[in-house]
C-alpha cells in the first residue's frame, strides 16, 4: 500500500513537471521573440484576453453564457446517447439478433467525419440547436454501445453457469450477474464518448452559431486573435478534464471492485 502511495505521488510530480517545461517553452519562445505574437501569443496576452472576456463578455455574451451554451448541448447530447447506447449495446451483446439489426447501421456510419453528415442534418432539422445536438449525440452513441456490447461478450460463462446452478432466471442473471460485470466497460465507454463528443463540439458550433466555447474560437479565428483561441482552447481542455474527473470519481464509487477480481 506503501508502495502505491508512493508510486502515486512520483506520477503525480511527474505530470505536474510536464505542465510546467510545457508553460516555461511557451513564455520563452513567446518573450525572446522566436515566433510570431500573431501565431503564438504570449501567457500574458492569453490572461488578458481572459480578464477582458471575463468582464465584458464577447460578441454580445458573458463568458458564462458561452460556456453555458456548449455544456448545455454536450450534456444533452451527452445524456440521450447514454440512455439509449448503454440499454442498446447490453442486448446487442445478450441477443445475437438484435446485434444483427443495429451494426450494420452503427457499423456504417461509425468511421464516417461528423461533417460529412452534418449538412444533413442542418438540412433536415434547420440551423437551430436540435442539429448540433444530433450531431454530438451520433458522435457519442457508437462508443459506448461497442463498449457495452464487447463487455457482454466478455462476461465470463463460469460466471452465468455459477448463477443458472443457483437457480437464477434469466433476468436476475442479467441484471445480478452480466451488468455488474460490464460496469467497467461502461465507464469505459462513457469516457470515450465524452472525449468524441467533445472534440465534435466546435464543429457542432460552425454553422449559425453565436454563443458557445467552439463558436468563439472559431470566430476569433476569423480575425487572427490568436489569444482568444488559445484562452478558448485552454478552456475548452481544463473543462474536458473536470467532466472526466467527475466520471472517474463515479466510476471510482460505483465500480469498486475493478482490478480486484
Amino acid at each position: 500500500m506503501e508502495h502505491k502511495k508512493n508510486s502515486t505521488k512520483t506520477e503525480h510530480l511527474i505530470s505536474l513537471s510536464v505542465v510546467l517545461v510545457i508553460l516555461f517553452l511557451w513564455f520563452y519562445t513567446t518573450s525572446m521573440g522566436l515566433v510570431s505574437e500573431t501565431l503564438v501569443p504570449s501567457p500574458i496576452s492569453v490572461w488578458d484576453s481572459f480578464l477582458d472576456i471575463l468582464k465584458n463578455g464577447y460578441k454580445g455574451s458573458t463568458l458564462i453564457q458561452h460556456l453555458a451554451a456548449s455544456m448545455g448541448r454536450l450534456i444533452k447530447a451527452y445524456v440521450l446517447a447514454m440512455i439509449t447506447a448503454i440499454p442498446l449495446g447490453l442486448l446487442s451483446g445478450y441477443n445475437s439478433k438484435i446485434r444483427a439489426l443495429l451494426e450494420p447501421v452503427i457499423e456504417f456510419y461509425r468511421p464516417l467525419p461528423p461533417l460529412a453528415y452534418y449538412t444533413l442534418l442542418v438540412l433536415w432539422m434547420g440551423i437551430g440547436d436540435g442539429s448540433k445536438i444530433m450531431l454530438l449525440f451520433l458522435a457519442g452513441f457508437a462508443p459506448i454501445y461497442i463498449a457495452c456490447a464487447a463487455g457482454v461478450n466478455k462476461v465470463k460463462k463460469d460466471y452465468v453457469l455459477g448463477a443458472q446452478t443457483l437457480g437464477a432466471n434469466a433476468r436476475q442473471i442479467f441484471i445480478y450477474v452480466i451488468f455488474p460485470a460490464v460496469l467497467p466497460d461502461i465507464f469505459t465507454g462513457l469516457r470515450t464518448s465524452l472525449g468524441v463528443e467533445y472534440t465534435t463540439l466546435v464543429a457542432a458550433e460552425m454553422v449559425a452559431a453565436v454563443s458557445g466555447i467552439g463558436w468563439m474560437v472559431l470566430d476569433a479565428s476569423n480575425y487572427l486573435r490568436s489569444d482568444i483561441m488559445f484562452f478558448g482552447i485552454i478552456l475548452m481542455g481544463i473543462t474536458g478534464i473536470v467532466l472526466d474527473q467527475i466520471l472517474k470519481l463515479v466510476e471510482h464509487y460505483m465500480v469498486h471492485w475493478k482490478g480486484k477480481n
